[in-house]
């Protein structure tokens, strides 16, 4: 773990927070959406999403 200070754990906390929660309601939308290709880039920017969340959380 790297030496991060209370406030900055707390931005990272908060962002990873977001891209969670944009997750899930990216995959929401894809699950409600019909046609393919805009469920696809749903699906595709809800991965991100939790990659990018993924990626934050194991820098702590």
């Amino acid at each position: 773990m790297s030496d991060f200070t209370v406030a900055e754990l707390n931005s990272i906390r908060e962002i990873v927070f977001a891209h969670i929660l944009s997750s899930k309601k990216l995959t929401e939308y894809a699950e409600k959406c019909s046609d393919s290709k805009i469920k696809k880039m749903f699906a595709d920017a809800a991965q991100e999403a939790q990659n990018s969340a993924n990626n934050l959380i194991s820098m702590i």
